[in-house]
């Protein structure tokens, strides 16, 4: 018998957000990236755009400034997104992180409080 394994769902991670879509932003994931739904994003300051988020960057990618809702890949270009970016809850069991030490992912945990996303 074949095993199937299920992956992550766009917004699974979610437990609960603002009403209507106040919690959500329509943004752009900087070409180079292929990130999955609950991956931890930082803004670029000089071009607004998203990428995964980068503790030893100095680009404003440092700080956590969202997570996706859907996965995107933005392999070859530019792609618009959605992220949550302020008031929510969200399960951090089922959140994407990059290769980060315990004290860069508490850190970025308390840049997404800061925000008033409340990982659980």
């Amino acid at each position: 018998m074949t095993t199937l394994t299920e992956g992550q769902h766009a917004g699974e991670f979610i437990v609960s957000e603002a009403n209507g879509t106040r919690s959500r932003e329509s943004k752009t994931l900087i070409s180079g990236q292929d990130l999955a739904a609950g991956a931890v994003v930082g803004e670029i300051t000089a071009s607004g755009k998203l990428t995964e988020v980068a503790p030893a960057a100095s680009d404003g990618s440092e700080a956590a400034a969202g997570i996706l809702v859907y996965a995107c890949d933005a392999s070859s270009a530019d792609e618009a997104c959605v992220a949550i970016v302020r008031d929510a809850e969200v399960n951090g069991a089922e959140l994407v992180w990059p290769t980060v030490t315990a004290e860069q992912k508490t850190a970025a945990i308390a840049e997404l409080a800061a925000l008033g996303i409340i990982v659980r």
